[in-house]
């Protein structure tokens, strides 16, 4: 199970800087100039987790292995890009694959890097950027809802289903607001119909303002607007300077990295922010598996069931599923480890209607 976010933003707002720090690698191009990114780039990045090496700790584990995410840097769009404004229809279609969106704010003042209008103002490019989205989803809906009219006045059930989201999320548009403004008012099937439509202002946000290197701790005046919109859309906002991630990414020691960050007046990188908060606004949950071979972290979506759990790590595992043997994090901590937690009673056995709890210890049993 894979679960992605792009990054998307104006050219020259520090997106691919921020993405080559996130995968420690040069594939995207950090040029000045708009549209260098032509092709989306993708990285994956492990989840920052202390509870893993603790785990691994306990269990003698000869290997730590993350979960992963995975990032997708979209070049920059324009004003116009709905209507095909610098290469806009080619990036859009990238867009509405990822599950979540992460928008780069340039909240930075520099001469030497040029803002295709012209100034610096983070609200404005924000605006700018989330109403191309909108107009992409308008024409989409637009031609979409027609087609499924007709198909439903014919009987189709599928179509007949669509309507009754695709209506509300038409008159968001048209009303000016992103679709996801209206996911809170829709019961859990008709959230899945909505989503199931891949419109881009469905996909939840996160904002990051790219600041520079001496705002990196506290951000500065812009940065603080961006703060206040992401509050007031219930989101969140990552403040980091991607100049110094660029820098802490190609250190190769973790003492280099501490030293570096602590003269800065960081406690750890604001890319390690990023990894959680996108994680979070995904609405994931970790749980582990723990062995003498292997400590190893997974993702499931917030609500996933043991047995969709059993299946990301392998399909004969979901099909077959008997039980979960189950410990609580923090119990395989105090009682260090799984025969501590035996003994102690805090091993459960949970069947297929357990839902997961963030930082489960799963041993699963099934039958093929």
């Amino acid at each position: 199970m894979g679960f992605n976010c792009g990054i998307v933003g104006l050219p020259n707002v520090g997106k691919s800087t921020l993405f080559n720090a996130l995968t420690a690698t040069a594939a995207a191009q950090a040029a000045n100039y708009p549209f260098c990114t032509i092709e989306p780039n993708v990285g994956r990045v492990g989840v920052p987790d202390e509870r893993l090496g603790k785990l691994a700790a306990i269990a003698g584990s000869a290997k730590i292995i993350p979960t992963q995410l995975e990032f997708v840097d979209i070049a920059g769009l324009v004003r116009g890009a709905a209507r095909g404004e610098g290469l806009g229809n080619q990036f859009l279609a990238h867009i509405r694959e990822v599950d979540a969106v992460i928008h780069v704010l340039r909240c930075f003042e520099d001469g030497d890097i040029t803002h295709v209008e012209g100034s610096v103002d983070p609200i404005r490019d924000a605006e700018t950027v989330e109403t191309e989205l909108m107009l992409a989803d308008l024409d989409s809906l637009e031609k979409r809802l027609s087609n499924a009219e007709k198909k439903a006045k014919g009987g189709d059930k599928e179509s007949q289903e669509q309507l009754v989201v695709m209506q509300p999320a038409l008159a968001a548009l048209q009303a000016g607001k992103p679709v996801r403004t209206i996911l809170p008012t829709l019961d859990d099937e008709k959230q899945k119909l909505l989503l199931g439509l891949q419109l881009v202002t469905s996909k939840p946000v996160l904002y990051v303002a790219n600041v520079a290197e001496a705002n990196a701790a506290k951000g500065n005046d812009l940065s603080a607007k961006v703060q206040a919109k992401a509050r007031s859309e219930n989101t969140e906002c990552v403040i980091i300077a991607a100049a110094i991630e660029a820098e802490v990414a190609v250190l190769e020691s973790a003492e280099d990295k501490r030293e570096f960050l602590s003269a800065l007046e960081l406690e750890e990188p604001g890319l390690d922010r990023i990894i959680r908060a996108g994680y979070k606004r995904l609405g994931l949950l970790t749980f582990f598996t723990v062995g003498p071979k292997e400590a190893r972290a997974w993702t499931v979506r917030r609500g996933a069931t043991a047995p969709e759990a059993a299946g990301v790590i392998h399909t004969d595992f979901e099909r077959g599923f008997i039980r979960a043997e189950t410990i609580a994090y923090d119990d395989y901590i105090v009682c260090r480890g799984e025969t501590g937690a035996r003994d102690a009673g805090k091993l459960r056995q949970e069947g297929k209607d357990y839902l997961v709890q963030d930082g489960d210890v799963f041993h699963f049993k099934f039958n093929v």
